[in-house]
Parts: C-alpha cells; sequence; structure tokens
C-alpha cells in the first residue's frame, strides 16, 4: 500500500548554499523527502547575493555575528503564502522572526507546527558578552518550541536538559553521515606535501565556525607547546565566522585558515588528516565529529554533550574533562601512531551505522503522525 503524500513547509533561517550542520541537515531532509514523493516548498531569509524569488523573504543580518541573517515577513504574508500552497505541515527549523512568523500563521491557520531546537542560542550570547540576552532568550525559545506541536532535538542530553527546563512533547531527531563521501579513501599526500608535512609530519583538523563559542584557545595554546616540541605539525581550521581574521595572521605559526570547504574538498581535507581536535562546548549534535570518524579519524574533544554521545573515551578517541589542558593529550596523539589508527578504525565502524536514511525515517514518521487520520490510506 503506497503512503500518502504529504505537503509540507520548511521554514528556516539557514538551509544551502549557507555552510553549516544546520543547513546540510535540512538539505538533505528536503532532497530525501523529495525522493519519497512529498511536496515541499521552502520559505527562508534572501542571501545577499540571490535574486528575489518566491519563497525567498528579505532579511538582516543578527547585529552580533553578522553571517547569520534574519529573515523578515509578517505571519499575514506567510499565512496567504501557506493557504495558497495548501500546506498540510509547517517544519520550522529556526527560532529567528520568520519561525516565529509561521508559527502564528499555521496557528491561525490550524496548520499543525513542528519545530526542530539546532543550536544553543541562549549559552552563545554569554560568549559574546551578552549574559542578560541568554537568559531573556531562554524563556524565549521555551514559548517558542512549546507553541509546537512537537520539537525535535538532536541528542539525548540536549532532550533531557530541554526537558528540565520546561519544554514539551520533546523527540530526537539524530543525525546521520555520507559514509562514501567521508572515507579514508580519500587521503591526499599531495594536499600534505603541499603544507610541508611529510610520513611523520602530522595534520591536526578542525572544521566548524571561528567564532567564540566554538572555544578554540585551548587548541590554539596546546598547538603552539606542541610546536616548540620540535615535532613536524600543522593546524588547519576549516570554516568562516567572526575570529578568522585573527587566526590568519598565524601562518607564521603553522596555523592555516583554508575558509569554508565543500564536497570533496572538504571531503579530502578530513581524509588528509592525522588527528581531528573539536574543543567546542557548546554543541546540541556536532555533525563535523561524525564527518570525521567516517573519514577515519580519531577525536580529541572535550567531555561535553552532544560531543560525548558520538564519542567513547579511549574508544574513538579521547575526552578531556572540560576546561582541561590538551597539552599532554594532544602530543601523546601525534606521536602514537598505533593509537591514532585504532581510534580511528573504532569512529569509522561507528560512522558506517549512522544512516541518513534512519534519520529521516524519524522525521517522516513525525510528520505523519501529526497530521494523524487525515494521511491514513484508506
Amino acid at each position: 500500500m503506497t503512503e500518502t503524500v504529504m505537503r509540507i513547509t520548511l521554514v528556516t533561517e539557514t538551509y544551502p548554499p549557507e555552510i553549516n550542520g544546520v543547513a546540510i541537515t535540512l538539505g538533505r531532509a528536503v532532497d530525501d523527502l523529495r525522493a519519497r514523493g512529498h511536496d515541499i516548498t521552502l520559505i527562508r531569509p534572501r542571501q545577499v547575493e540571490e535574486s528575489p524569488s518566491p519563497g525567498l523573504m528579505s532579511a538582516l543580518p543578527l547585529f552580533f555575528y553578522r553571517q547569520v541573517r534574519l529573515g523578515c515577513a509578517t505571519p499575514t504574508t506567510l499565512q496567504r503564502w501557506l493557504q495558497g500552497w495548501g500546506s498540510e505541515i509547517v517544519h520550522v527549523a529556526t527560532e529567528g522572526p520568520l519561525g516565529l512568523a509561521a508559527l502564528i500563521a499555521a496557528r491561525r491557520l490550524h496548520i499543525p507546527a513542528v519545530t526542530s531546537f539546532h543550536t544553543n542560542f541562549d549559552q552563545y550570547a554569554a560568549h559574546y558578552g551578552l549574559p542578560l540576552l541568554g537568559r531573556g532568550a531562554r524563556t524565549y525559545l521555551r514559548a517558542f518550541h512549546n507553541a509546537g506541536k512537537l520539537t525535535l532535538v538532536p541528542s539525548q542530553h540536549t532532550l533531557d536538559r530541554l526537558q528540565a527546563q520546561g519544554f514539551q512533547q520533546l523527540r530526537r531527531w539524530g543525525r546521520g553521515v555520507d559514509t562514501v563521501r567521508f572515507h579514508p579513501q580519500w587521503r591526499d599526500d599531495t594536499l600534505r606535501e603541499s603544507l610541508g608535512l611529510g610520513p611523520e609530519g602530522r595534520l591536526l583538523l578542525y572544521v566548524g565556525r571561528l567564532a567564540p563559542e566554538k572555544n578554540l584557545t585551548p587548541l590554539i595554546t596546546a598547538f603552539r607547546a606542541l610546536r616548540r616540541s620540535c615535532l613536524t605539525t600543522v593546524l588547519v581550521l576549516v570554516g568562516d565566522g567572526p575570529l578568522r581574521p585573527g587566526f590568519s595572521r598565524l601562518s607564521h605559526e603553522g596555523i592555516l585558515c583554508v575558509g569554508m570547504q565543500q564536497g570533496m574538498d572538504l571531503a579530502r581535507w578530513y581524509a588528509s588528516a592525522d588527528l581531528f581536535c573539536f574543543p567546542s562546548c557548546s554543541e546540541t549534535f556536532g555533525n563535523v565529529v561524525l564527518e570525521a570518524e567516517a573519514s577515519g579519524l580519531p577525536i580529541l574533544a572535550y567531555d561535553c554533550p552532544g560531543v560525548n554521545e558520538q564519542v567513547d573515551d579511549t574508544v574513538h578517541g579521547l575526552l578531556l574533562p572540560p576546561g582541561s589542558d590538551w597539552t599532554a593529550m594532544l602530543q601523546l596523539l601525534c606521536e602514537d601512531s598505533g593509537l591514532r589508527y585504532k581510534f580511528g578504525a573504532a569512529g569509522r565502524l561507528r560512522a558506517e551505522s549512522q544512516s541518513w536514511a534512519h534519520s529521516f525515517d524519524v522525521l517522516e514518521t513525525a510528520y505523519r503522525e501529526q497530521l494523524g487520520p487525515k494521511l491514513s490510506p484508506p
């Protein structure tokens, strides 16, 4: 018996061609659900380089993080859009003004709205010197998500934390990884040689935003100490963000910023590295950790929520107590090739069990449950 097609509206402040974990997840979700036969329309902010088009709303940059653009639309505008398109369910993926307008419009039309929680914005505010904003953000986020029928969260710890804070109707929606794209076979010796690294050199890799909330200082400090030990090492930072201009001035110390990477270029950086370093303590999931595991890399990270659900200490890498010095463990992993291989092989094995198909099964089921008998085939 064929499942009934759904008409879904996805409302999000971030989406490809932007490059971040949320955008990539949503882009893959749309592709998968369309492949399953569902009708999906997008409502999102128009980026600077994009021409006006249906579904692209005017946008303004977030005042303390200008790389993030917030969409601007009234509930009435979105109400007309949802009615005209015949939307049966609305997925509000981000909590900005565009998402709020979509929630109000869906409620007016009695269309079920599912939300998803991707980013700890309440915690981020403290990294930008705005602690009062953080407390207000927490109150807003709780009210926002509780206005929907269901909130999808990426990890068990996030679910438990939000539940303790009064968030309701939560369900875990995990992530997957493309184990063909991210694979050890894409190791590129020419790339390594271009960095001055021979067989005994070590390439350390970080992938993610270059921003205060990613807590990069412990990694930079430990790397500098490692270089003083005369080990030939290079630290490559893949990504963009407000801290990039400062890091770009450190190339003479062996710290290289290569900007945003995607596709096979990103896969080669992963596969060509010797160790993945991820000091962030603000993750809800951390897609890049799973990509690194799929690429056969051992992981060095803090024992923090989101990350520690993907990395078992001394199995897939090493997890350090939050706030501790990275220097000794960074040197240990750089010097012990057997340990790196052991952790990397275990990480690859774990990644092979983390399919995107299962992730989107969960998403599709969540939509169908909210629509109830309306979608039950006769």
